[in-house]
């Protein structure tokens, strides 16, 4: 959490924002916090009022991010009826999210990576809420008879995070050079071939 907590103000924004790119540029072990405020326009004293050292800038950066993130992804899944269509907005969202933001998708793909374990830890705490989104679907889907019934939750959620979190790091490690977004259908109709009770996809 950040030293002011909820007292954030306009300059919390800037420091994160800044704190994204110079990371993606640097680094997250050349990404001095002199860089992050030169980026962000604000003193250097002016980071330690809202973090207390880089490694609190990192954890903040990726609460703050997929806060936003895993809000994106529940408004898109919001007006969808079944759970091939949920999970299909989910995995539309995630891509579509990072592509926009190509700076966030290497610091999420690359950089979180090469952190030390307590960090990787912390991290892991607040990946929770978008692992949780994937519980919900696959517990409606095996509520409403959709999906098998003796499939494990936790095999199929590492099965759809790890194909979507895999597709996105192969992506930033080609350099952008093809159309994420453009992959979320079939790899939507791959994963429904794991996922539902008969084995044709809908």
């Amino acid at each position: 959490m950040s030293r002011l907590g909820k007292s954030r103000g306009p300059k919390y924004g800037q420091i994160i924002d800044a704190a994204v790119e110079v990371i993606a540029e640097n680094g997250f072990h050349q990404a001095q916090v002199s860089k992050i405020a030169k980026k962000a326009k604000v003193a250097d004293g002016t980071i330690y009022l809202y973090f207390k050292n880089k490694e609190d800038i990192l954890i903040s950066v990726f609460r703050e991010k997929m806060g936003l993130f895993v809000s994106c992804i529940e408004e898109a899944m919001g007006d969808k009826e079944t759970v091939e269509d949920k999970l299909l907005a989910l995995i539309e969202t995630y891509f579509k999210n990072l592509s926009e933001n190509y700076h966030w998708a290497i610091v999420t793909q690359l950089e979180l990576r090469q952190t030390d374990k307590r960090l990787r830890g912390k991290i892991g705490e607040i990946l929770k809420d978008l692992l949780i989104l994937l519980d919900t679907i696959i517990d409606e889907g095996k509520l409403q008879g959709v999906f098998k019934q003796e499939m494990d939750k936790r095999i199929a959620r590492q099965m759809i995070f790890g194909t979507i979190d895999e597709t996105v790091t192969t992506w930033v490690m080609k350099d952008r050079k093809y159309d994420l977004v453009s992959l979320a259908a079939p790899i939507h109709h791959l994963l429904l071939s794991g996922l539902l009770k008969d084995s044709k996809t809908r």
